[in-house]
């Protein structure tokens, strides 16, 4: 009332009050809003205690916008089109070529030596009597027996079960896997190099008789002084699973050209040297040599070939070499001179120098029998029991056109054997000499080893100098090789086959030992196998028979002819020799003849000559006709009569003379 009464305030005053006012709004609101956006923004959602736990009942409603964004027209102004390009794309995955140069994982074996039985350290094993004592403490043990007492129900249990079936059944032992329809094959499973910088040969190779997966291989370079001061000697006993690293190196007093495992006793190897010496090493004992032999008693050449003999004691072997010689030896007397030697020479009388060998072959089931392959490129087949040298040599077979590498018998049929020369491989039986009853074709490289499969009998290997395997079945084909493998570049020297027949060892030039293994197809025998082979080699022997009886017939023939032909030649060159004592006879006759026709001629002539000068000689004095006929009468009468006297001599001349 007092302001209606005193009436409205004055225009400045309300400005400046609404101004304040407005001041101090903004500044509230600029302290909140650095308040809001200093704390952080929560919701609660606010649940009654009654409510929780229990199970969500979810409805359906309409669909709500909340918010609704528009486009801005301003922003369109930013973007620019881009101008649509032509591109393709390759649907395949996308493949790279890298490579990686990898160094060499190198493993190595450890073990822990562990003696058999438990025995305590104060207790010896080799002893009888401390065993015998040490098992009766631990026996009164109060321990031990109610140990014993405790398990022995459990053993029994297990014991009957393993009792009540046989784990171990083959249920279908009948049945036989075929495996002639598979393609014959080879993998390399393994490749050993020599460890050496300079690379030698690999010219033996021998597997260890247990087949444990043991691999002995010789080193040698066999080129003539080739052989510089620095390279090694050491040959290697390798493990197949473990081609880094040797498993023990033998060390030779020379460098070893062959070498052959013990088949009764694997821990002895034999070995033959590039001086002629031999040695034999017993891994227990290390990388030396036990004992070598003497120098004065060993071959004079690189000795290429040692095995062992069947005897009770497995301690003999006999050795060959290229200076013609075979010897026997025995382990348990190197040292000395050789049990027995044999030189060979086939024909003493027709050329007395011995024959060099480079290969031998031996039959445990033929004790006394042996074969020997030589430079010449024949066989010897030889019988030690034989009482003189002569007859220690039976007989030979040569086809081979240089020197004989490898001989071997059919491990099923020892009557046929395999031998490796020139440029093919030759089977022969024994009971043909002149010829052999297969044979491969000429191959353009040199044929350089070869062995028949232990497990099958028709088929065997050969190496040749181009780094070629070849592995021939004659079941399946026989001119050309079943499976023909590349193995390595360079020449391959020296090849084994395992006793199992799946892995086989090849050595080469550069020292390189490439392991393969075969196919099934190679390493099982085959069903009725044996018998299409004994077939066919007794069916390819009674051929080369019948052949062998044709050219002795014609060989008959031709010296038979050729004896009548001498025959009718002497007969010829008398009769021609008569004639021709008969025609110089002839023209003798006739020569004399015609001397005397001439002498008779001579002698008319002049006659009538002188009868002429007569008859000029009367026509001149005037002598009549009848005159002239009793002179000439008388004159016929006085050449009639003998010429006895002189006075018929004296009235001839004078009546000549008239």
């Amino acid at each position: 009332r007092r302001r209606r009464q005193q009436g409205p305030p004055s225009l400045p005053l309300l400005c400046v009050v609404e101004t304040l006012f407005v001041c101090c709004l903004l500044f509230k609101l600029s302290c909140f809003w650095t308040e809001v956006s200093k704390m952080e923004i929560v919701y609660v959602y606010t649940k009654k205690r009654s409510e929780f736990g229990r199970q969500c009942n979810f409805s359906d409603r309409q669909a709500e916008l909340h918010v609704d964004i528009a486009p801005d027209e301003k922003l369109l102004q930013d973007y620019i089109e881009k101008n649509p390009c032509d591109t393709g794309i390759q649907c395949v995955q996308e493949m790279s070529e890298h490579e990686v140069n990898t160094e060499r994982f190198e493993t190595e074996s450890r073990g822990i030596n562990h003696v058999e039985g438990g025995w305590p350290k104060d207790v010896n094993p080799a002893e009888v009597e401390q065993t015998i004592r040490y098992r009766k403490k631990v026996e009164k043990d109060e321990i031990y027996m109610n140990t014993i007492q405790q398990l022995s129900n459990i053993m029994e249990h297990c014991i009957k079960q393993n009792n009540a079936i046989d784990i171990y059944e083959e249920y279908f032992s009948d049945i036989d896997v075929d495996t002639s329809g598979d393609p014959p094959s080879a993998k390399t499973i393994n490749v050993f190099r020599d460890p050496h910088d300079t690379k030698r040969t690999a010219t033996s190779l021998s597997w260890y008789p247990d087949s444990s997966g043991k691999l002995a291989v010789a080193y040698s370079i066999l080129e003539f002084q080739q052989f510089a001061g620095e390279t090694s000697m050491d040959s290697y006993i390798w493990d197949i699973e473990n081609p880094n690293k040797p498993e023990l190196a033998l060390k030779p007093v020379s460098p070893l050209v062959c070498l052959e495992y013990n088949p009764k006793d694997p821990h002895i190897l034999v070995g033959g040297c590039y001086n002629g010496q031999l040695g034999f090493w017993d891994t227990r004992k290390g990388s030396h040599p036990v004992e070598m032999t003497a120098i004065e008693h060993s071959h004079r050449d690189p000795v290429y070939k040692t095995m062992f003999l069947q005897s009770k004691t497995g301690t003999e072997f006999f050795s060959t070499s290229t200076d013609g010689r075979v010897l026997w030896w025995d382990i348990r007397r190197m040292g000395g001179e050789p049990t027995e030697s044999l030189l060979l020479c086939p024909n003493p009388k027709k050329d007395p120098r011995p024959q060099g060998a480079f290969s031998l072959e031996y039959e445990p089931t033929m004790p006394t029998k042996f074969m020997v392959g030589t430079e010449q490129g024949s066989v010897l087949s030889c019988n030690r029991k034989a009482k003189t040298p002569s007859e220690k040599i039976v007989c030979s077979f040569s086809q081979h056109y240089g020197p004989v590498y490898a001989v071997q018998r059919n491990p099923f049929f020892p009557k046929n054997f395999l031998t490796i020369g020139d440029w093919t491989a030759r089977i022969w039986s024994e009971d043909l000499r002149e010829s052999s009853i297969m044979w491969t074709r000429q191959h353009m490289s040199y044929m350089t080893d070869g062995c028949w499969s232990p497990v099958r009998p028709a088929v065997f290997f050969t190496t040749k100098m181009d780094g070629t395997l070849d592995v021939w079945d004659y079941l399946f084909k026989q001119n050309d090789p079943t499976l023909s493998i590349q193995v390595c570049d360079e020449s391959l020297n020296s090849l084994r086959v395992q006793e199992h027949g799946r892995l086989v060892a090849c050595g080469s030039h550069s020292g390189t030992v490439t392991l393969l293994e075969l196919s099934d197809g190679l390493c099982n025998i085959q069903r009725n196998e044996k018998a299409s082979v004994t077939a066919m080699f007794e069916r390819e022997t009674k051929r080369e028979k019948i052949l062998e009886t044709r050219h002795r017939e014609m060989r008959l023939k031709e010296r038979s002819k050729s004896s009548q032909d001498k025959e009718e030649a002497h007969e010829q060159a008398d009769e021609e020799e008569g004639e021709d004592l008969v025609s110089k006879a002839e023209a003798e006759f006739f020569k004399i003849i015609d001397a005397e026709k001439k002498a008779l001629e001579e002698a008319e002539n002049k006659r009538n000559a002188a009868f002429s000068e007569v008859k000029q000689a009367i026509a001149q004095e005037g002598i009549t006709h009848e005159e002239y006929q009793e002179g000439a009468s008388e004159e016929k009468q006085s050449d009639e009569a003998p010429p006895n006297d002189a006075e018929s001599s004296e009235k001839t001349e004078e009546s000549v003379k008239e």
